[in-house]
């Protein structure tokens, strides 16, 4: 067994080509899967740690009227038996720039049972408690926050590295179960290096310690705040989908160099089992050297996915810090069941991409695999089969769209995934057949064009090599296409939005304390036209009802405050209304709300229903209702809203003031009124920003957040040309033969050359037209079914004729490239290589 083994992998060292484009094939799938599931571990190692602190387990207590808590609310309320436990939370700059969040707790007072105590900041120790309370105190860090700090892992114990101001740490002490660029301290010693004085940023207690808020405070509730986990799950999933793509494209690289392998390996198959290996005994050879080459390229790919997801792990970081404030270290944490998973998933793969060769050669008899056709002989059953198999898919997409047709809205995101990858593969299946039917019908006008019949005839003998690549390469432009047209689309409709909800010039947050002095004073200056205040708070969703029927929900919900101006009404996007768009604006100044889109689509809401609400700062404390009169758009939050006008937020829940909109007048300086503010109030210039500026940074948000996925769905697009050159430099060798006789007949190699890119550009461009229908179908999938299950928003259909033309040209861009250095190649073969290559008669 050892002799036929290496018999069997000496067929690799006569076609180093061959075993270079598995191997490339595995790398390129393994790398690209195991990146981004390197992300994903990451990133959820993070969120479970961020989870460990106490924001998600613990209610919080804060000042209705938005100002700073202080030591003698704490002190006063201990006394009267509250149980309750004062916390500091601030930010400082670390010498490289980083900014580091500064978390002062209690431990004495501090909740044994809660989320923060258990994950093991805090050992049980006297003498660890010791020293964390008492001077020089200790800082609790994560381990991969030592490189931002500047400390090594071997230094870290003890250490106290500087921070910009030329400030000083207490010493370090190592707490894994830390979020990154997180310190936790004593609260004294956070109190020394935020310069805070007296003030506390918020008090907490243990869930349901306190069944209401003391006078003057507003409970938060531990249930109303989402954990990052919850928030972001969504866009993993979305990664984790495009992952798989280009896994499944990589393996098309594999499937092609293993089919052509085995066909060239038919004569020394046919020796082994005439020397007495059985045929079980070869299908398991050939099985081992599967493993053996799966090992290695998985090997590679798993280790270039690691430094590929280093690389792009920052951007993903940034994403998920800007659009769910949820943060990722910016190092990869990777648990030892991702090393075992990307190997499972790649030998699984390889596997299930060897299945179709490995039954072929069990069920070929001895003389049959002698018959180097054989494999052409039934390449029009296979067409059938692929017919009957994409047909299958397509019905099963169908089942799928009939079924998400009767979900409610915002249900369905995995049968979203799968109505998207039956499409993908209904189409894939369907290829071959199609551009085989095609060939017969383009070689049946041909008749009378010699040449251009033998050209559609030689392609037709080289599709069951090529269909495998053009099926990669169809996934891949539709995906292309189908993901670019949603991330064009909406970046049209989140620049739109952002033009509707930022009418204002200038936008102010002066401190809480001073916001309605400071809203007088703006109403009183000449430069300033309209002042449009905004407010938050949070809310319990107790019941919905609808025509006399109510349903209880227990849901957390935000509560956002805005001013129904002149300048805000007109450019306020809503999508539902009661009684349109006029009657909706007098009912919500009179009191009645907005909620947003997402709310709407979860909990199946519409215009008319009545919402029961219980907010903490709720007007003496009773639960208030009020009626729906819109739904309104609101892209990018990833919780339920509901909407009210600002006046009506601050009387009937108490909701602390937020920032004000400004509207210039007419000649009005935004300088000016800079200067003004900053003479009168003490405000610094940061505190007043300008409109373009929002804009510009949240743009810029945009961009990056949707920086990994162009990049996969460049390296998916890559892949696909990958499997094209593999599939067209295997079997050169063979090409060249079959085109030294029309040579020596007396075609010259240059048209010969024209007439290969045109043949591999004319079958990539057919592609590429099927490609268009599949990509605008997976567009409408992913902005009207996935988009909407998983964000709660649902975005319109957008097709770019730009777009569309890219896709066209990309395919034949990548076939003419993938064909040039086999067409390379026969132009400097020299006359002699080509005759000596004929196949004699």
């Amino acid at each position: 067994m050892p002799t036929a083994l290496s018999t069997l992998l000496s067929h690799y060292r006569r076609h180093p080509g061959q075993l270079v484009m598995l191997l490339l094939g595995l790398w390129v799938a393994s790398a690209l899967w195991s990146s981004v599931q390197a992300i994903n571990a990451s990133a959820r190692d993070s969120y479970a740690r961020a989870e460990a602190l106490f924001t998600t387990g613990l209610d919080r207590l804060e000042r209705r009227d938005g100002q700073s808590l202080t030591r003698e609310d704490f002190t006063a309320l201990r006394r009267a038996g509250v149980p309750v436990s004062p916390m500091l939370e601030g930010e400082l700059e670390a010498a490289d720039g980083t900014r580091l969040t500064v978390i002062g707790i209690d431990p004495l007072t501090l909740p044994g049972d809660s989320a923060f105590a258990t994950a093991g900041s805090l050992s049980s120790s006297p003498g660890e408690l010791t020293g964390f309370l008492s001077p020089p105190w200790q800082t609790r860090v994560a381990p991969d926050t030592l490189a931002v700090l500047g400390v090594a892992p071997g230094d870290a114990a003890g250490s106290t590295p500087g921070l910009s101001a030329g400030r000083r740490l207490p010493p370090l002490s190592l707490s894994p179960s830390l979020p990154p660029d997180t310190l936790v301290m004593d609260i004294a010693a956070a109190a020394a290096l935020l310069e805070s004085g007296e003030r506390i940023s918020r008090l907490v207690a243990a869930p349901g310690a306190l069944a209401e808020a003391p006078d003057g405070l507003v409970l938060t509730p531990a249930t109303t705040l989402a954990s990052p986990g919850q928030l972001t799950e969504s866009f993993h999933l979305n990664l984790t989908a495009l992952a798989l793509l280009a896994l499944v494209v990589g393996l098309f690289i594999v499937q092609a160099a293993l089919g052509l392998a085995l066909e060239q390996r038919l004569g020394m198959l046919r020796t082994l089992r005439a020397l007495g290996v059985t045929g079980r005994a070869l299908v398991g050879l050939l099985a081992l050297e599967l493993v053996i080459l799966g090992l290695a390229g998985a090997l590679a790919g798993i280790a270039s996915g690691v430094w590929l997801a280093q690389a792009l792990l920052p951007d993903v970081a940034a994403t998920l810090g800007s659009l769910y404030g949820a943060g990722v270290g910016a190092e990869l944490r990777l648990p030892w069941h991702y090393w075992l998973g990307g190997l499972a998933v790649t030998l699984g793969g390889l596997l299930l991409a060897g299945s179709g060769v490995l039954w072929r050669a069990a069920r070929l008899s001895v003389l049959d695999l002698g018959q180097a056709q054989a494999w052409r002989a039934g390449f029009h059953r296979q067409l059938r089969l692929m017919a009957m198999a994409g047909g299958l898919a397509a019905l099963v997409g169908l089942a799928l769209w009939a079924w998400l047709a009767r979900l409610p809205p915002g249900e369905g995101l995995l049968a979203g995934f799968g109505l998207v990858a039956a499409l993908l593969l209904a189409s894939a299946l369907w290829l071959p057949p199609v551009l085989a039917a095609a060939l017969a019908g383009l070689a049946h006008l041909a008749r009378r064009r010699p040449l251009a019949q033998w050209a559609l005839a030689d392609l037709q003998l080289q599709l069951p090599r090529l269909s495998l690549a053009m099926m990669a390469l169809l996934i891949a432009l539709s995906a292309n296409l189908g993901v670019g047209s949603m991330v064009g689309g909406f970046r049209l409709t989140f620049l739109d939005w952002l033009d509707q909800r930022l009418v204002a010039d200038l936008y102010l947050r002066p401190p809480a304390e001073r916001f309605d002095e400071v809203h007088a004073w703006l109403g009183e200056h000449p430069g300033v036209a309209e002042r449009l205040a905004t407010r938050r708070s949070e809310a319990i969703l107790l019941a919905a009802e609808r025509e006399g029927a109510s349903r209880r929900l227990e849901l957390p919900v935000g509560l956002y405050g805005i001013t129904p101006g002149a300048t805000l009404m007109p450019a306020w996007p809503l999508r539902e209304t009661l009684a349109g768009r006029q009657a909706a604006w007098s009912a919500f100044a009179a009191g009645d709300a907005f909620i947003n889109e997402q709310l709407a689509t979860a909990e199946g809401l519409a215009p008319g229903d009545r919402l029961t609400l219980a907010g903490a700062g709720a007007r003496g404390g009773a639960r208030q209702t009020l009626t729906v009169v819109a739904v309104y758009p609101d892209y990018g939050n990833p919780r339920g809203e509901v909407l009210l006008a600002t006046p009506r937020l601050a009387e009937r829940f108490r909701a602390p003031p937020g920032s004000v909109g400004i509207v210039l007048a007419p000649g009005a300086d935004a300088d000016d009124l800079r200067n003004a503010l900053a003479e009168r109030f003490a405000l610094g210039r940061d505190s007043l920003l300008d409109q373009r500026e929002v804009k510009r940074v949240a743009t810029g948000i945009f961009e990056r957040t949707f920086t990994i996925t162009r990049a996969l769905n460049a390296l998916t697009l890559g892949v696909a040309a990958l499997a094209l050159l593999a599939s067209l430099l295997a079997q050169a060798r063979e090409r060249r033969r079959q085109l030294a006789p029309l040579w020596a007949l007396g075609v010259p190699r240059a048209r010969l050359g024209h007439l290969q890119l045109a043949q591999l550009g004319g079958a990539a461009l057919a592609t590429g037209l099927l490609a268009v229908p599949l990509g605008i179908a997976i567009t409408w999938g992913l902005v009207a079914v996935i988009n909407v299950a998983a964000f709660g928003w649902r975005l319109p259909l957008h097709v770019f004729p730009g777009e569309i033309a890219l896709t066209l040209a990309t395919a034949v861009a990548v076939a003419l490239l993938a064909a040039a250095l086999p067409v390379l190649r026969l132009w400097q073969a020299p006359p002699r290589t080509l005759l000596a290559e004929e196949t004699p008669s």
